[in-house]
């Protein structure tokens, strides 16, 4: 089981790499649920931030709620980690 999900992970990241707003948005749902993988809230709000600039309404929502649990510090690292692969993508 753990095999195909990270299978299924790989998957979606791939994807993401293409710049898929869907795409990076499942990434976002993710690691902001836990399925498959550790919850990792900074992480699911990069995804999600990702998935909002490329027009994602969805996204946008859920990228709220969650910062609303985050602190300060893990928004900011969020960002950076969004701008970070926006600059490599």
């Amino acid at each position: 089981m753990a095999r195909v999900q990270v299978e299924t992970l790989e998957q979606f990241e791939l994807a993401a790499e293409g710049g898929k707003s869907d795409a990076l948005y499942d990434l976002g749902l993710i690691y902001s649920t836990g399925r498959g993988v550790e919850v990792d809230l900074v992480t699911a709000h990069k995804w999600f931030n990702l998935a909002a600039v490329r027009g994602s309404e969805p996204a946008r929502h859920y990228r709220a709620e969650l910062a609303q649990e985050m602190n300060p510090a893990q928004v900011a690292e969020a960002q950076r980690q969004a701008r970070e692969w926006l600059a490599s993508h």
